[in-house]
Parts: C-alpha cells; sequence; structure tokens
C-alpha cells in the first residue's frame, strides 16, 4: 500500500467512525404523509428537527436503534430558522454530546448524518463552503451563524446532524433558508430557540397587523416624490386592535421604507421584524394619495409556531 493509499484508508475509517458515532443520536421522524426527514437527540428526551418537515401535530412517530419505533410529542417550531422540537418518552435515545459554539472554518469537514426508518443512518460528505457572522433569515429568523455547506442534502436528510472531522456538531441540516445550499442550523441558534420553544412554545416575532401586496412605483411617481424606490407594499387590510389600527394606518396605503430599509417584497418585512422590533418605534415611509408620508408604528409580539 502506498503512502497515498495508506491516507485515503484512514481518512475513509475516520469518516465511518464519525457516521458509526454520531448515528445512535439521529432519529427518522414521520410527521408528513409518504414522507420522512432527520432529527438529532438534542436534550434528554427532546428532538431537534427542520420544522417545514413537520406537517402535522399529533400522531408523530420516530424510528431509532435498530428500526425501534416511539411517538413524539411536538413541542413547537419556529420558522424563521426551521426548527423543530419534539418529546419523546424514551430515555435509552441518548443526547449528542459533542454540539459546540466554536466557530467553523472556511474548508472545513461537513458530514451530514440522518437517518431512514426503512434503510437506517446514512450519511452525505461535504465541506463548510461559506462562514459569516451573525444573519437573518428571508423568514425573518435570527441565527447566530451563517454556515453554508457544499454537501448533498438527499430527501429525508434535512434535520440530521451536521457534523466536522473532530465529530463536533456544527448543528442540524436544512435546504429552505437558502436558494443556493443547503445550511447547518448552528448550535447556538438551537440552544437558543430550544429553551424559547420549551419555555414558550413558540419564538415571539414582531408583527404590524396588516395584509401586504408588492406593486411596483411608476416613473413619473417616482420623480414626482424624489423616491428611489421602484416597489413597495400596499395595505390590502388592516388588522382590528393591531399595531397599524393604532397608528392610523389605511388601506390604499403604500409602504416603501421601514426605517430607511426600502420593502418591495413581503420577504423584506419578514426579515426587519425580529423580536428586537417588539415594543419599539417604527418609521415607515408610505405614499397615501399621491403624496409622501412618515409614520411611526410600535409593532407588538406575535408568537410564530408555524
Amino acid at each position: 500500500m502506498t503512502e497515498k493509499e495508506s491516507a485515503l484508508s484512514v481518512l475513509s475509517n475516520d469518516i465511518a467512525d464519525l457516521v458509526e458515532r454520531i448515528s445512535p443520536h439521529v432519529v427518522a421522524v414521520q410527521a408528513r404523509r409518504s414522507f420522512y426527514s432527520s432529527g438529532v437527540v438534542w436534550r434528554e428526551g427532546i428532538i431537534v428537527s427542520a420544522a417545514h418537515t413537520i406537517r402535522r401535530e399529533e400522531d408523530i412517530s420516530i424510528t431509532f436503534g435498530a428500526a425501534e419505533q416511539a411517538k413524539a410529542k411536538l413541542v413547537g417550531k419556529d420558522a424563521g430558522t426551521d426548527l423543530a422540537v419534539l418529546a419523546v418518552d424514551r430515555s435509552d435515545i441518548r443526547p449528542v454530546t459533542s454540539a459546540g459554539s466554536e466557530n467553523p472554518r472556511l474548508g472545513d469537514i461537513a458530514l451530514i448524518v440522518g437517518r431512514s426508518p426503512n434503510s437506517g443512518p446514512n450519511a452525505s460528505f461535504g465541506i463548510v463552503s461559506a462562514v459569516s457572522g451573525p444573519w437573518r433569515t428571508w423568514r425573518g429568523g435570527q441565527m447566530d451563524q451563517y454556515i453554508r455547506l457544499d454537501a448533498a442534502l438527499f430527501a429525508g436528510s434535512s434535520g440530521g446532524a451536521v457534523v466536522d472531522q473532530t465529530g463536533r456538531v456544527l448543528g442540524i441540516a436544512t435546504n429552505v433558508l437558502s436558494r443556493v445550499a443547503g445550511l447547518a442550523v448552528p448550535a447556538a441558534t438551537i440552544d437558543r430557540v430550544v429553551a424559547l420553544l420549551l419555555k414558550k412554545g413558540g419564538v415571539p416575532t414582531a408583527y404590524l397587523g396588516v395584509g401586504l401586496h408588492p406593486v411596483p412605483i411608476p416613473e413619473s411617481m417616482q420623480q414626482k416624490l424624489s423616491v428611489k424606490e421602484p416597489r413597495g407594499l400596499m395595505i390590502l387590510a388592516v388588522e382590528s386592535g393591531s399595531p397599524a389600527e393604532h397608528a392610523a394606518m389605511l388601506i390604499g396605503d403604500i409602504i416603501l421604507a421601514l426605517d430607511g430599509v426600502g420593502i418591495g417584497d413581503l420577504e423584506n418585512v419578514q426579515s426587519l421584524l425580529g423580536p428586537d422590533r417588539i415594543g419599539s418605534p417604527v418609521h415607515l415611509k408610505i405614499v397615501r394619495g399621491g403624496e409622501l408620508k412618515e409614520i411611526t408604528i410600535v409593532p407588538a409580539e406575535r408568537r410564530s409556531v408555524q
């Protein structure tokens, strides 16, 4: 055996050992008809999975070990971070002990370990292809870190453990928070969201209480009002008793910007209305009756469990 062949053999054995070490802490989750995802036992009796794969609150089953099954209960979901927390009354499924908050490095190995209810553990291999600091998802969730994966996410991989070369669990895999590639929801984010879901059943988000629809701003109006925003959001409905009603917002108003940030589509609004906005005045630039106006609104709390 050559030195190169020996190095490859060691790498192969190390990867297989990592999968063998992590897979007992990974379960298959069936909470959607004819579809399964993966989940990680994060705390004793607590499983974390991808929220977008959980479509029912009852009759959720998990598969672990040698095709053993158990029932799980949905504790709560947070669409913003794509996290769901399930509770299971089984002391024989041990939680991971290698989750850490240390920052991954660009180029670190990223091993995704999932589980199928039929074929057992599965894995895909890649690297951490991008890393940055805290960021807000297009769904409005606050991530402690952006971790992009260059590793295949197969059917059922979402919710699986993302592991580096040392066996440290970086987080769980998701394929709905980025249009570019799969991501790892960081361990620090999981710890924070799990604590909130266990305590409150949901993650507080700010809301205005309006129904919105994107509309283009004609060039003639842009010139007349001296605005640069090519699009805005027209108010189609105002919820009774909502922050929007208290701020005297009207059906037909067109919102151009929130605290100076243009909001030409609904995703912009979701990304800007995080928990930090609750109870804090927000300044809206709007068009009303062909005139430019500024309105101050104080977002209220709404708990998102979707």
